[in-house]
């Protein structure tokens, strides 16, 4: 068995390694007892959940672009009836750490997919995180010497199912990683309304390799946390994008490169601007996953970036 060990700096390092999502068994159409964001209820109230096929055919166009690239692809292996599509909440590496999460136990199962990846890690870079701590994958990113990650505060997360990271979440990060300065940032939440809820921080936010960012300002809880990434990034550097672009998950792109993003068919304004700041703009239909209430970077669980 050959040895992984992983290094993720950043999020948009040349990527070599990552695990896709998988569709081929996503169970019957929740009820909406089931169903634990307000956008896949929408879609069950409406009749427009999304149909396995769909599904599928969109994480193969994905896996396609990944390929064209060299990049090696890992996908979860199945279990029955099982949703297996968003692989970056269930875990997410930092430097050449790899962090098993905890998360809701309605996903518990999901890692189980990946421990023949995961047996290939080193003892010592796996991390399993402590009984009091939530953090998920989509709330977590790397970048420059420091750490963003998105979380609700302790009467938000016992409030609202939408709300995956929490205080103590925030200070796992701050034990594991102190050489790292963390930036934590409240989110808004919503169990009903898709339209006001960021799931993730990368529901509403996303560094890019140019030095670029994309922002949805009202996903944040505070203004002041808004003004400090402007600053950070630069205000003529960041694509602000409107509460219809969060609902379609503007900001829930990849990057496979520091100058290559893989984006949605249909988001054209931002595509233009990315082309525009000098990006190479892979698109591949990715609709149907959005009903979910997830994206691109949700899909994907990188291992592996080689850097300069």
């Amino acid at each position: 068995m050959t040895q992984l060990t992983p290094d993720i700096q950043d999020e948009f390092g040349h990527l070599e390694i990552v695990v896709l999502g998988n569709a081929f068994s996503n169970g019957p159409i929740p009820t909406l007892e089931e169903a634990y964001d307000p956008k896949s209820k929408e879609h069950i109230l409406n009749n427009t959940y999304p149909k396995v096929e769909d599904l599928v055919a969109e994480l193969d166009a994905m896996e396609a672009v990944l390929l064209k690239y060299d990049v090696e692809v890992h996908r979860p292996e199945l279990i029955p009836d099982y949703n297996q599509i968003f692989s970056r909440d269930i875990a997410f590496v930092i430097d050449d750490k790899f962090v098993i999460v905890q998360m809701l136990e309605e996903r518990s199962r999901e890692i189980e997919a990946i421990k023949n990846i995961i047996r290939r890690i080193p003892e010592e870079c796996i991390i399993r995180m402590e009984s009091e701590a939530y953090l998920e994958g989509g709330d977590v990113m790397p970048v420059k010497n420091d750490i963003f990650v998105g979380y609700a505060d302790e009467t938000d997360f016992e409030k609202y199912k939408v709300a995956r990271t929490n205080q103590a979440g925030v200070e796992f990060l701050k034990t594991h990683f102190g050489h790292r300065t963390i930036h934590a940032f409240q989110l808004n939440k919503s169990d009903k309304n898709p339209r006001i809820n960021a799931l993730h921080l990368d529901c509403c936010f996303q560094p890019l390799g140019k030095g670029h960012c994309i922002i949805h300002p009202e996903g944040f809880k505070f203004q002041k946390d808004v003004e400090f990434i402007r600053d950070y990034f630069g205000a003529d550097m960041c694509f602000e994008i409107t509460a219809d672009e969060m609902y379609e998950m503007n900001s829930n792109v990849f990057s496979i490169r520091p100058d290559v993003v893989v984006s949605e068919n249909s988001f054209h304004r931002l595509n233009e601007w990315l082309r525009s700041k000098g990006y190479t703009v892979e698109t591949v239909p990715y609709s149907e996953i959005s009903k979910m209430e997830g994206l691109l970077r949700c899909t994907t669980l990188p291992l592996k970036r080689r850097y300069p």
